[in-house]
């Protein structure tokens, strides 16, 4: 349990996670600000100001929605109701308004949509305060929207130690793309050079010669500091200054990096470097210039450079070549020299060169010459900027006409290039000096650097702070600013190497990170990966493989909802399988957990590994409340109880209330007075509520069940299974069945059902025996998730880890009390894989008497839709649409089929046959759903043949997820020479997805275990059992094993520490004697 400290506020991780952000499909949502004018508000207000309860006929129904609002609470989850007195109009009243005022009728279907949106909790009636609410939510909501995403991708980017730097800072990082593969060469400040690849794994190192003055060893020695580096991509080699006055030149064209040139001799020392070719004609002439520390510029121009930089002369000599600077003149068939003195008062730190208008652009610490741009050739006058304590760090957009600059005060400016008198924008938000910045130009933004390792992501044309991210460096101490090298920064842009996306690398001392940028698409706007997998760029909607974590199922809508592991909630129709609306950013980009519905079905409750818990207008994707966190923690289960009072667990251990009934405000206050703090000793995992017996069912991690009354909020039952090991496995679901609970016959008998490892037990909540039945599915089987039945609890459906569905009959399971809990299985109607992961939400959806449906939803990023003999109906978002009415509109059962047989009560599983098609598949589930019943006269005596059922098997693998979607649609049944490949490549598939979620249970496992600032992980045991309250973190140490022949005194061991190995110190010869012992006399 992770207990929010007091210095961090309840509401704050709502202020720095991620906007949310919605979507919808325009044929399905309304646009009231397309169809709304002022005129239509003026009509609207004077319509409800003389709309009073007289004006209305005998029998309308105002009396009864006065009562359901007073009843209710009067309150919207949006704004409330209007002025007192207020009575609000009807649907009908609505339409008669604006029926004459927006168009005719066709119209009507539009009206009505947008008054359901506006009566969200379904009153009856709508205020002119909830509608002006609303319509200024859809405004914010618009303007929200609009905002552009920022360009940063990672919340926790990939951070690695420059190990070789000697706690030297890196001066320069360079991006090497050609010759491939892509490469880093990061230059420290002690003249160490490392070679990286894109994962950052290191690769090469190389140091710099030394001075060629020097004498003896030392000459081999680098002895200065490096002030800058820079690529030269057409010739394939990078050159660095350093403050020995001279610039290497490094061949970086080979694996084996070499230096190759040593030009030296400078009059002063360079301090920034630029370099400028043409990459399309590299045989052009390039330009090499460079800012030294008396604020004058150099510039070297190589006129044939693929001829070679300099003179080559022949030489015995190993190691670079050496140049003279006065001695440049003899190269002068190859290189060019000019020299621009005192450009600026202090050293350069900056400089920049613009092939296309010729233009050198050079900034320093003067306030007198900040930054100036002149043009090479000196015919024109330069432009000079004067600012306050200079220029630490700029650049310049050509396409833009931009500058942006950063300096000793923490405000970022934008100058228009010819304007230097005043900035076009200043932008605020820094707390310490700008250490670095970049535009990056695909999204039209800036990306600043602060000295407290704090990037921000600027838009261009509304001047606002798009994200900020705070990088934590393991260098950073509180009260101490690390060490920065000259230029932290290296964006790597298009165009870049296939399969190479941009992003940005930045480093702190001896330390390098790694973040991923967002690119613009096709159709103009930032790419973006949404829930459930949707990748959106230009319009253009793919289905990526993101797992989902949960589904459920709106009857009122007929709608499917899922939440995804990155934070996206998909809408879809269930009648069509059409997507409908995503939400993404939901809880910012942490995983939605678990969802529920409110009691109108119009509002979607949805939880989170944070601890945040939201509310939603299901009909148009808006945040409507945001409700307190109690901890940042994992919220495990959220329900809501008939009258919209919402009840949530997770790992806090406790249930927390909250009221969204009459809530007017955004924000929603928890509600802690249900006791129920400690009586759970681990993290909640499961909930369930049954309004019939009035009561509330929790399941924590270490297997207990406890039942609470819901009137006195105190616990009833305790129920706990007796394992076999000795250690009980951790709960995952409870589901009570309601049809049971709501008969008075039955409410003494097994009402519920929970899930553990591999079991399925039945319990009675009242009377001395609690346990009436257990038992475990047969094979193939694994750890049971998700637990489903329909409304007359006839029919029990279990899904598992390996991605199977079973369904049982259970209308005669477990209804005569016993003693002995019974270990038999519910006869198994049907079996089948419904996916390749495991199983994360199961769903019955019974449309009419006749037809059931199932809904199901997997960690490998499917979702699917059933009929209830196994036929599948199609995969939301990958297949083409259905229609629920018409079953040749199925894309049919996609797995292989066999008749299984099933002997007594073990569920024995004996294939006999392949099966051609899912038209041919038979049980005892149509029987069941039209009769409400099965018959057990199979199931009599040992004369009574064995029933055979129809099992279904997992298809074969496929390369690739999408091949193996589109080969399941198809209905494919594989021959036996198909089952043995299937064996052999079934380990094979979806090895990326099953590894993300691997890992992802790796990390959910460690977060459990940590509790506030106290790491279970460190802790060392005190006694049997060790807990946080026992023991402080302490540092991790390992066993050292001691020679035999280890000299100790007596003394050394009664005074030295104890340890695991105290026996093995006892057993030391002792070769020194002490000084209370009398020294043996010789012989």
């Amino acid at each position: 349990m992770d207990v929010l400290g007091d210095n961090r506020g309840p509401w704050e991780v709502y202020e720095t996670e991620l906007p949310s952000s919605s979507c919808c499909d325009p044929g399905w949502s309304i646009s009231p600000e397309e169809q709304l004018s002022l005129d239509h508000l003026l009509v609207l207000k004077e319509a409800f100001t003389c709309c009073t309860p007289s004006d209305r006929k005998p029998g309308d129904g105002g009396h009864s929605r006065t009562v359901q609002r007073e009843e209710g609470g009067g309150g919207r989850g949006r704004g409330g109701r209007g002025a007192e007195g207020d009575e609000g109009m009807t649907l009908k009243e609505f339409r008669d308004v604006l029926s004459p005022v927006i168009g005719s009728d066709s119209q009507a279907g539009w009206i009505e949509q947008f008054y359901k949106e506006v009566d969200i909790t379904c009153v009856g009636s709508v205020a002119w305060g909830d509608l002006c609410g609303y319509l200024l939510q859809q405004a914010r909501e618009r303007d929200l929207s609009s905002i552009p995403r920022g360009a940063l991708l990672d919340t926790e980017p990939l951070i690695t130690h420059c190990s070789h730097n000697k706690q030297e800072p890196t001066t320069r990082v360079v991006a090497v793309p050609h010759p491939p593969p892509f490469r880093y060469i990061s230059v420290s400040k002690g003249g160490l050079l490392t070679v990286w690849n894109s994962r950052l794994h290191i690769l090469k190192t190389l140091e710099l010669v030394g001075d060629p003055t020097e004498e003896g060893a030392n000459r081999r020695r680098f002895r200065g500091w490096t002030t800058d580096a820079v690529h030269m991509p057409n010739v394939h080699k990078v050159a660095i200054a350093t403050s020995s006055r001279d610039i290497h030149f490094v061949d970086v064209s080979t694996a084996s990096c070499f230096e190759e040139v040593h030009l030296f001799g400078f009059r002063n020392v360079p301090t920034a470097l630029c370099y400028s070719c043409d990459i399309k004609a590299p045989g052009r002439r390039s330009l090499l210039l460079w800012g030294d520390e008396r604020g004058g510029v150099h510039l070297l121009w190589f006129l044939l450079p693929l001829s070679g930089l300099f003179e080559s002369p022949f030489s015995e000599a190993n190691g670079p070549q050496k140049i003279y600077m006065q001695d440049l003149g003899d190269h002068s068939h190859l290189v060019s020299y000019q020299h621009l003195p005192s450009i600026h008062q202090e050293p350069i730190n900056r400089v920049l060169f613009d092939p296309h208008t010729d233009l050198i652009m050079t900034s320093s610490g003067s306030d007198e010459s900040s930054v100036v741009i002149m043009d090479a050739s000196l015919k024109r006058n330069p432009y000079i900027w004067n600012i306050m304590k200079g220029v630490q760090c700029f650049d310049y957009s050509r396409p833009l006409g931009l500058l942006v600059t950063g300096g000793l005060d923490p405000a970022v400016r934008l100058w228009n290039r010819f304007v230097p008198s005043r900035p076009v924008a200043t932008l605020e938000g820094h707390g310490t000096t700008v250490v670095d910045l970049a535009f990056y130009q695909p999204l039209a933004q800036v990306l600043s650097y602060s000295k407290d390792a704090e990037v921000r992501v600027w838009d261009i044309s509304s001047h606002r702070c798009l994200r900020t991210l705070h990088l934590q460096f393991p260098c950073l101490q509180p009260g101490h600013s690390p060490e920065y090298g000259n230029f932290p920064f290296l964006l790597v842009t298009p165009p870049l190497p296939s399969l190479t996306p941009p992003h940005l690398l930045v480093s702190c001392k001896d330390f390098l990170a790694l973040l991923r940028l967002g690119e613009r698409g096709k159709g103009g706007d930032m790419e973006r990966i949404g829930g459930g997998g949707w990748r959106e760029a230009g319009g253009v909607r793919q289905l990526q493989h993101t797992p989902f974590s949960c589904a459920l199922y709106n009857p009122t809508l007929r709608q499917v909802v899922t939440g995804s592991n990155d934070s996206t909630v998909l809408v879809w129709d269930v009648a069509t399988g059409a997507w409908l609306m995503t939400i993404s950013n939901a809880h910012g980009e942490e995983e939605v957990t678990c969802m529920a519905l409110d009691s109108s079905h119009r509002r979607l409750i949805t939880a989170s590994t944070n601890g945040t818990i939201k509310v939603w207008n299901l009909l148009n994707g808006h945040n409507l409340h945001k409700l307190e966190p109690v901890t940042s923690s994992e919220v495990t289960g959220i329900i809501c109880l008939y009258d919209n009072q919402l009840l949530a667990v997770g790992w806090s251990q406790q249930i927390v209330q909250y009221d969204i009934t009459g809530a007017k405000d955004v924000c929603v206050k928890a509600d802690m007075s249900w006791k129920s703090g400690r009586i759970h000793k681990a993290d909640i995992q499961a909930l369930a509520h049954c309004p019939a017996l009035g009561v509330v069912a929790t399941a924590s991690h270490d297997g207990e069940i406890i039942v609470w009354a819901m009137d006195t909020q105190r616990p009833l039952v305790r129920l706990r299974r007796n394992p076999q090991s000795g250690v009980a496995p951790p709960v995952e679901n409870l589901l009570f069945l309601q049809a049971r609970a709501g008969a008075r016959q039955w409410r003494s008998t097994a009402v519920l059902v929970s899930s553990q490892d591999a079991w399925i037990c039945f319990w009675s909540i009242a009377g001395h025996t609690h346990t009436q039945g257990e038992f475990r599915p047969s094979a193939p089987a694994g750890e049971v998730l998700c637990l489903t039945s329909d409304q007359d609890s006839s029919l029990l459906v279990s899904g598992d880890r390996s991605g199977y569905v079973k369904l049982w009959d259970i209308s005669q399971y477990a209804l005569a009390i016993t003693l002995q809990p019974t270990s038999a299985c519910p006869p198994l109607l049907r079996s089948w894989r419904a996916h390749q992961g495991a199983l994360v939400s199961l769903e019955l959806l019974q449309e009419d008497p006749d037809a059931l449906f199932l809904l199901t939803a997997s960690g490998d990023g499917s979702a699917r839709l059933w009929t209830g003999e196994g036929v599948c109906l199609g995969t939301f978002g990958l297949d083409a649409h259905w229609d629920l009415q018409h079953p040749d509109t199925y894309h049919g059962s996609w797995h292989q089929e066999t008749t299984v047989t099933e002997k007594g009560d073990e569920g024995e599983v004996q294939s006999e046959k392949d099966q051609s098609g899912s038209n041919e598949v038979r049980g005892q589930l149509g029987d069941l759903v039209s009769q409400g019943q099965t018959s057990q006269e199979e199931d009599q005596g040992e004369a009574a043949p064995r029933r055979t059922q129809t099992h279904i098997l997992s298809p074969p693998p496929a390369s690739s997820p999408e091949d193996l979607d589109q080969r399941n649609l198809t209905g494919v049944v594989s021959t036996s020479e198909n089952l043995a490949q299937t064996q052999k490549t079934k380990g094979c598939v979806c090895r990326g997805v099953y590894g993300d979620l691997r890992r992802k249970a790796a990390v959910r496992w460690e977060r459990r275990r940590v509790f506030g600032d106290i790491d279970v992980n460190k802790l060392s045991l005190v006694g049997g059992v060790c807990t946080p309250y026992q023991a402080l973190v302490l540092q991790d140490y390992q066993e050292v094993p001691l020679t035999e022949d280890l000299p100790i005194s007596p003394w050394m061991q009664c005074h030295s520490p104890r340890s695991p190995s105290e026996a093995g110190l006892s057993s030391l010869q002792l070769s020194i004697t002490s000084s209370d012992q009398e020294p043996e006399t010789a012989t």
